[in-house]
């Protein structure tokens, strides 16, 4: 393993893979050439697709999406950022794709998309888990019967307050808002979206005022006022993530805002694009500014690391591509490096 410069910022990608093939990647991208590399990858995880860091950044969670879904805790060695698998807990779930982890690094959230449940474990020694202290599962159905048959939970994440968890359920067109009360999820609002929107991931705004919904489904953002005492989402806003004219099948996929607060990002799938929006700062409305091609095929995950730089996760073109954000207006410039990597799904910061 050739050392890390102080030039660069290490990344873990999550991916589709077999338990015997490497499925989780330790990367590094030089922020001041954009050039990308993998440091070293590990085995032994069926479908390691979706990733999420402690806080302190010593511990790694990991969703196995399979039928008997799992979560995985990973111990991250400071000085090589190796990891070691410490625990691993059942969801009562499956095909878990999405975890995350309280501001406080004492709760750990997981969801389960083709079962459409969602968990929640408290945190103990050594990033270790204890036993599952919350279990909801979700009914219904939405309008669309090929992917709203039933319910299908895509995310769970804490608000800024810590006070709630919200739920992005796909199948049932709906946010939810749980109180987290001692790691207990108690239902506390039900927000629809359009019918056939397909609600997937949800980001919050950096002044936690605002937050913005990608629909999976519909090909939409909606943007929303939060009120974080109250637990409370009020839509502002829904905008296409596509192009005008745009032909053809397609899926939206992730959103992400910069950590300036001015730009946000989305990612389609089909039409291969990231989506830039310049955010009202007065309003929190959304302007839909330029599609930036990501290079490759089925762009699933990206996120924004250290040094402005955006990388793109292309699960069916097995790479990861790298965009320089302009500091002036968020345009996306391709920086002539892509790494290859087997169906690669999640990227997250070692911050």
């Amino acid at each position: 393993m050739e050392p890390v410069t102080t030039q660069e910022t290490l990344f873990y990608t999550g991916t589709y893979a077999s338990a015997d093939e490497p499925g989780i990647f330790l990367c590094a991208l030089n922020a001041d050439t954009g050039e990308m590399r993998i440091v070293n990858h590990m085995d032994g995880v069926d479908n390691p697709s979706y990733l999420a860091l402690s806080p302190d950044g010593n511990s790694l969670y990991v969703a196995s999406e399979t039928d008997e879904g799992e979560v995985l805790v990973y111990r991250r060695d400071a000085a090589t950022s190796e990891l070691h698998l410490m625990d691993r807990k059942q969801t009562r779930g499956a095909s878990p794709c999405y975890v995350s982890v309280s501001k406080n690094g004492q709760w750990v959230f997981s969801s389960n998309y083709s079962s459409g449940s969602v968990n929640v474990f408290p945190v103990g020694d050594q990033g270790t888990l204890g036993e599952m202290s919350a279990w909801v599962e979700h009914t219904g159905s939405g309008i669309n019967e090929e992917r709203q048959e039933g319910p299908h939970a895509h995310s769970i994440q804490p608000d800024p307050s810590g006070q709630y968890a919200v739920v992005c359920d796909l199948g049932l067109d709906q946010i939810i808002v749980y109180r987290l009360e001692e790691g207990r999820l108690v239902t506390h609002r039900e927000m629809d979206q359009p019918p056939g929107a397909g609600p997937r991931h949800l980001v919050f705004h950096p002044n936690s005022k605002w937050a913005y919904v990608i629909n999976e489904l519909d090909n939409t953002v909606t943007a929303f006022l939060y009120d974080e005492r109250r637990g409370e989402f009020t839509t502002v806003q829904h905008i296409s993530t596509l192009p005008e004219g745009h032909k053809g099948e397609g899926t939206a996929a992730d959103i992400r805002v910069s950590p300036c607060g001015r730009f946000l990002y989305a990612s389609n799938r089909g039409d291969d694009s990231i989506v830039l929006y310049h955010i009202d700062q007065e309003s929190g409305e959304l302007e839909a500014v330029e599609w930036t091609s990501t290079i490759g095929q089925t762009p699933r995950n990206f996120n924004i690391l250290p040094g402005g730089i955006l990388v793109v996760a292309n699960q069916d073109s097995n790479n990861l591509v790298g965009f320089q954000i302009s500091e002036e207006d968020g345009r996306l410039t391709h920086n002539g490096f892509k790494l290859e990597l087997p169906r690669p799904v999640c990227i997250a910061p070692v911050v």
